[in-house]
């Protein structure tokens, strides 16, 4: 079948972000503790380098690295770039520069914003000096930005260090994010809309004739552009399964669960949707089954068993 034209190419705000939590070894536990207490370490290498931030192995003989220094709160610009417009979670709400400094005392430069009044105001080679956070917790944002300095208190090399703190920090946890926008282009914007009206909706390749759902706009195949519509399922059969056991934040299903790959009647591609309606040890390749859509429309909340006979394995060995 071929649909009517497309609607207006749709676009919406997503963001991906999770927590990421590490252990530290003795480099950066000892690094993350000394900024902390106002400290910044470093590590020497094997050449007589000074890293800064230390690194565990050393980036050229991939040796391993343990020997601490402690450099200079002060430092040089290597080379920056202005931000005019500091997006929500950046180091500072106004404009700042971010820049590369070589503290004094290290032979190699950190990232960080500098806080100052304009671009006239920045230069490569300037004097700057840390600005400590007034509350510090043993992270990269002790280190509340850099500023101007006047150039007395440089110092010109690194002292040995043992790295030892009380209380030291030995774990992190990071929340990663990014915020963007998603247009999912002319293919999938008619793919959705057939969602809307609980359809699906997949392309057929003009030279291979295969159906793909979701489309792409193009057979991933023969690289060529598809634009003939076809309608498939809604049943289809479970071509492979995996049993999830970890609960998601935010996800409120009781594990454990299934995931499945499904492949749609009519459809030459599976695709994945949670499987419900049975208990979990229950699924298997071949099952038959159709899709419980979700009260508010668009995809399907899960998928259940149709009570149909199981589909031979020759009908869907191509596509496990």
């Amino acid at each position: 079948m071929t649909s009517a034209p497309a609607p207006e190419v749709l676009s919406a705000p997503l963001v991906v972000e999770f927590p990421f939590t590490r252990s530290l070894g003795p480099v950066q536990s000892a690094f993350l503790t000394g900024l902390r207490e106002r400290t910044v370490l470093g590590v020497r290498t094997g050449d007589d380098r000074v890293l800064v931030p230390p690194v565990e192995y050393d980036p050229v003989t991939s040796a391993e690295l343990r020997e601490l220094v402690e450099v200079g709160a002060t430092g040089t610009v290597t080379t920056w770039a202005w931000n005019p417009d500091p997006g929500r979670y950046q180091p500072l709400a106004t404009p700042f520069a971010w820049v590369l400094v070589r503290l004094d005392g290290a032979d190699t430069a950190m990232l960080h914003a500098l806080d100052a009044p304009g671009p006239d105001a920045v230069s490569t080679g300037m004097r700057v000096r840390i600005r400590w956070a007034a509350e510090r917790v043993g992270a990269i944002t002790d280190i509340a930005c850099f500023e101007a300095d006047d150039g007395t208190g440089r110092q010109e090399s690194a002292a040995a260090h043992t790295g030892e703190f009380a209380d030291p920090v030995t774990g992190i946890v990071a929340a990663a994010r990014l915020d963007y926008v998603y247009s999912p282009g002319r293919a999938q914007t008619r793919y959705l809309a057939a969602l809307a009206e609980r359809k699906m909706i997949g392309e057929r390749c003009p030279a291979c004739r295969k159906v793909y759902i979701p489309p792409r706009g193009a057979c991933p195949t023969c690289g060529v552009a598809t634009d003939e519509q076809v309608e498939v399922g809604p049943g289809g059969t479970i071509t492979t399964f995996c049993i999830v056991n970890i609960k998601a934040r935010g996800l409120d299903i009781e594990v454990p669960y299934v995931y499945a790959h499904i492949a749609l009647d009519g459809a030459d591609l599976a695709l994945h949707g949670r499987i419900g309606g049975l208990p979990y040890d229950q699924v298997r390749m071949g099952m038959r089954v159709e899709p419980v859509w979700s009260d508010d429309g668009g995809f399907p909340d899960h998928y259940r068993p149709t009570g149909e006979p199981d589909a031979d394995y020759d009908t869907y060995k191509e596509m496990v």
